[in-house]
């Protein structure tokens, strides 16, 4: 088969990026005055979640002593809905694979999948929160600010869903998704994280943002009272720094690696497409890619492949290295058991690019707009065959880093690594 010729391109982003992350987690600390809200003695529990957001680690451990310096208590709470196969023992696994210890961050990580019952909101949607959270004397919410993969709107995914989905262990996800299929999200999301508000000292948040390159960009601590109002304005950023293709369309995506610490849905539909939430709002563009193959998965996901089923193709070996019961919990949960659809797989790379070139291009596969990337985080290096520049300019910066290449296989039949 006579396959495209791939040129290696640098994209540039915009970079705003934090130098001294601990140093900026004490300072936004400082601008709260805690000392009023928090007593000496007193527990607070930090949410802890699944995303792989930078630094994450020592972003808690400074807060764990900023709070120690108040005279607190502070503990470490997995708030991560039914990730980690629904079990505690899965949900601290995943924290210790971002470097989340007890040791690191100097304080106890205390699990359980158990929740509290606190009634109803005004609307009727029920509210349930992690037991430990709420025998603490006050919370902490620490969470990244950033478009969710499913849902699109002034609030997305940041403090307000940690509340709702991370702290409501797998129960609470289980409920909320089921009736997210039926009421809007930015309704369910501000009625719960409101009553959970107005039951349960909340002490601060800790909003993370990061730049396009998977760094920390901003963090900024916000008094429960402006929760929504900051988290709004927050989101709007997140999205200008989102990175992005360098072509809104293309007939093939290769996709090296998906997983649950790059993104909620394995990989970002706000990046390659298919969001769901979109499919009935024609005015808001999303990428198209008429095919995706996954090749792989992240070794931080720990076997779970949710997102695969927005895959076209995959390869053999990550279905084999897939842990099927923690996919179907995490996508049954999110009421998307599409989600853990496995697609059409081969052993071999090759056999996958022939058997998706012979779909989207035919007569010629040499004259396929073809994009390959590592991961829908790392987006600075992205391999674009030719016939993408005669579509049209980028949508972003970028600059070829060399003349048009042979699509290269290994002896395997496999891809050789992405700019090799």
């Amino acid at each position: 088969m006579a396959y495209p010729k791939m040129v290696l391109v640098r994209q540039e982003f915009e970079r705003p990026l934090l130098a001294d992350v601990a140093k900026a987690v004490h300072q936004t600390l400082e601008t709260l005055d805690l000392s009023r809200r928090i007593r000496p003695g007193q527990t607070v529990a930090l949410t802890a979640g699944s995303r792989g957001i930078a630094h994450i680690a020592v972003i808690l451990r400074e807060t764990v002593r900023f709070l120690r310096r108040l005279g607190a208590e502070p503990f470490i709470v997995p708030a991560m809905g039914s990730h980690g196969g629904a079990t505690a023992e899965g949900q601290c696994s995943v924290l210790q694979s971002y470097g989340i210890t007890e040791s690191f961050v100097e304080a106890p990580i205390r699990a359980t999948m158990d929740v509290v019952t606190l009634g109803s909101t005004a609307e009727g949607f029920p509210v349930v929160l992690d037991r430990y959270a709420y025998e603490a004397d006050h919370i902490g919410v620490v969470a990244r600010i950033k478009p969710h993969t499913a849902f699109h709107g002034p609030i997305e995914s940041g403090l307000l869903k940690m509340l709702m989905i991370g702290l409501g262990k797998h129960v609470g996800a289980l409920r909320y998704h089921r009736i997210l299929l039926h009421h809007p999200y930015d309704l369910v999301v501000r009625s719960v994280a409101r009553h959970i508000l107005g039951c349960k000292s909340v002490a601060f948040g800790l909003a993370i943002v990061e730049n396009a390159y998977d760094e920390t960009a901003l963090i900024e601590a916000i008094p429960p009272e402006q929760f929504e109002s900051r988290e709004e304005q927050l989101l709007t950023l997140a999205r200008q720094w989102l990175p992005k293709l360098p072509w809104m369309q293309a007939d093939l995506l290769i996709v090296d690696e998906i997983g649950k610490e790059i993104s909620g849905s394995g990989m970002d539909t706000n990046v390659v497409g298919r969001k769901r939430a979109l499919r009935s709002a024609c005015n808001i563009p999303q990428p198209e890619m008429r095919l995706i193959f996954v090749r792989d998965l992240s070794e931080k996901t720990q076997g779970n492949a949710t997102g695969i089923g927005l895959a076209d193709f995959t390869t053999s070996r990550l279905v084999r290295k897939m842990d099927y019961r923690a996919t179907v919990i995490n996508c049954l949960t999110a009421g998307y058991p599409a989600g853990a659809f496995i697609p059409v797989h081969f052993e071999t790379d090759r056999e996958v690019v022939d058997a998706a070139l012979s779909i989207v291009a035919p007569d010629d596969p040499s004259a396929a707009r073809v994009m390959r990337i590592r991961n829908t985080l790392q987006l600075e290096f992205v391999e674009a065959s030719e016939a993408c520049f005669h579509k049209g300019p980028p949508q972003t910066h970028c600059q070829p880093m060399g003349p048009p290449r042979e699509m290269c296989f290994d002896s395997s039949g496999n891809l050789m690594p992405l700019g090799h």
